[in-house]
């Protein structure tokens, strides 16, 4: 371990703290532990969480300006809200596409020039966090759903890699990945009350 994973990890748990809060520092902190993420990835082979955190990086951007959105009164437009039916197959279908083309690009890359890569655990874990930021972006509730399968499935797959701290970092974004979702769809109950 070297001094970037704790940087990173101090950054991801403090970008998750203000997203559980609808707070607008979730991006810029944020910022700091998804480039991060990028090269600590791609340095243990995990090539489908380096795109997610590039990913990341990209929506965070977008995310940022987007929840900062104000209509002509100066109101915000994005509001914490539940996914329509017809939203939650859309999230589906994008999530099983994106498994899908991970999971063969990482199954090449694998029989390529990197037998320690784990297809089928980095794609579920790369497929949902794609999802789940998707979501966030727009303040579904429903990201956090997709935050949580990607931090169960996030824990081995870097246990396994030997990277032990980032282990218990996406143990630490499951719980808190459990209270958002408890707190925002309150949220979002009470707007639709």
């Amino acid at each position: 371990m070297d001094l970037l994973e704790p940087i990173a990890i101090l950054s991801g748990i403090t970008s998750v703290w203000f997203s559980k809060k609808e707070n607008i520092w979730v991006y810029p902190t944020g910022l700091v532990g998804t480039i991060l993420y990028v090269y600590i990835s791609f340095r243990g082979e995990l090539y489908g969480e380096a795109s997610v955190n590039l990913y990341y990086t990209i929506m965070s951007l977008y995310g940022w300006y987007n929840w900062l959105r104000r209509d002509q009164q100066h109101e915000l437009i994005v509001h914490i809200t539940h996914s329509t039916p017809k939203e939650w197959i859309r999230e589906i279908v994008f999530f099983i596409t994106l498994y899908i083309i991970i999971y063969f690009s990482l199954t090449y890359v694998q029989q390529a020039f990197s037998p320690g890569a784990i297809p089928w655990g980095d794609a579920l874990a790369s497929a949902s966090a794609f999802t789940g930021m998707w979501l966030m972006t727009r303040k579904k509730v429903n990201s956090w759903i997709w935050w949580i399968i990607t931090n169960i499935s996030s824990i081995p797959l870097y246990y396994t890699k030997g990277y032990i701290l980032t282990s218990w970092y996406y143990f630490i974004l499951l719980i808190l990945a459990i209270l958002g979702w408890i707190e925002w769809r309150k949220k979002a109950n009470e707007k639709s009350a």
